[in-house]
Parts: structure tokens; sequence; C-alpha cells
């Protein structure tokens, strides 16, 4: 088996076992997606049912209510193998850091993030937000959501030897969220108004491909300065 085979195989290895593990936890799957759902369909309670004003409150609730609920899982990213030994395992195991920590970051998006891209058509309908406007909205939170998984593994990684870390993981992770949060709901802006919203999406695209290539080196080398 070459090398480049043991470590994709070490890859789905760890995903599977995080994937298997997050799904005999409802509560990390479905209080997110809750969260999200709560937030996005009370605003149309409280307020004017007017179509015209859900949809100019549309790109900030849908995008803030969102990255809310992306944090609420960030805690577990590492939080628990910490405490079992799974880190120093995935350190002792002669695969790259990075690579598993990178498999990780994946694993958690599929099961917190990935969710809330596929109800938001739900959530932006509610909102009374336009058919065309709806799939922008959900190409933006596709790459908003995996970006700020990858950012989030870094202040799991920083806070990962902290006790209730939830509180500094948020103050870390939130100022590097905000980017995320003005130019995805600035497409969601642009693509209700009817005008082209390609410009801020391509913005979210350039910040996912930085952080999926800087991320897992920094989380890696986080995790490696907590477990000395």
């Amino acid at each position: 088996m070459s090398a480049r085979t043991g470590i994709l195989r070490a890859m789905l290895l760890l995903a599977e076992r995080d994937l298997r593990l997050a799904f005999r936890r409802p509560s990390q799957l479905c209080n997110p997606l809750v969260f999200f759902l709560v937030v996005t369909t009370l605003f149309p309670l409280s307020l004017s049912p007017q179509p015209s004003q859900l949809r100019d409150i549309a790109p900030g609730v849908l995008w803030v209510a969102a990255l809310l609920s992306s944090l609420l899982a960030l805690e577990a990213l590492l939080k628990s193998d910490a405490e079992d030994g799974t880190l120093e395992q995935m350190l002792l195991s002669g695969q790259p850091l990075v690579v598993l920590v990178a498999a990780k970051t994946l694993a958690h998006w599929f099961v917190g993030g990935l969710p809330l891209v596929v109800i938001s058509p739900l959530a932006a309908f509610a909102l009374n937000v336009p058919g065309d406007a709806i799939l922008v909205t959900a190409e933006g939170l596709l790459m908003g959501t995996l970006t700020l998984s990858f950012i989030g593994s870094v202040g799991a990684a920083l806070t990962v030897g902290v006790r209730r870390s939830s509180v500094l993981l948020s103050l870390l992770v939130l100022p590097l969220a905000m980017p995320l949060l003005i130019f995805g709901a600035r497409a969601t802006d642009l693509a209700i108004s009817g005008e082209v919203a390609s410009g801020p999406l391509y913005l979210l695209g350039a910040l996912l491909a930085f952080t999926a290539t800087l991320a897992p080196f920094a989380s890696a080398a986080a995790v490696r300065i907590g477990l000395e």
C-alpha cells in the first residue's frame, strides 16, 4: 500500500468514526437545526407579514442564524477527542496530523453545516425570498458554513485544553466570521433585488480556498502545542 493510499484510508476511517459518533448523539445533529429554524421563523411571527418587509430583513436573519447555529457544535469538534485520548493517538499514528484534522473538520461540517444548507430554502421561503435568490443563498451558505468549520477548527484547537471553552471559542471565531456574514448577506441582498451576486460569491469562494489551505496547518500546530 502506497503512502498516499494509507493517508486517504486514514482520513476516511477517521471521518467515518466521527460521523458514527455524531449520529449516536441526536442532540448534536438537532440543536443547530432547531436553533436555525426557530430564529428564522420567529422573525416573520414577530414582525409585520408584509412581503417587502420580510425580504428586507431576510439576508441578515438567514446569515446571522446560520453562523450562530454553526457555532453551537464547534466545541465538540476536538473536545471529546482530547478527553478520551484520541488526539494523542492521532499524533502518534504516523499519519500527517494536518490531513487528520482536515478529515475531522469535513466530518464536522457534514454533520453541522450541510443540514443547515439543506433546510435553508425552507427558511428563506418563510421570509418571502424569491426562488432565484434562494439558490444564491444556499450556494453562499454552502461556502460560508464550510469556511466557518475550518475557522472553527483553529479556535477549537487553541481552546482544546481549556475547561468550559465555549465562550472563549465564540470570542475567537466570531470576529473572523464577520467577512462571511458581510459577503453572504450582500450576495443574498443582491439576488433578492434581481442584481448579479457573483462578486460576493467569488469572495466567499476565495475565503473558502484560503481557509481550507491554511486552517488545517494552524489547527494541527495548535493541537501539538496543546498536547505538549
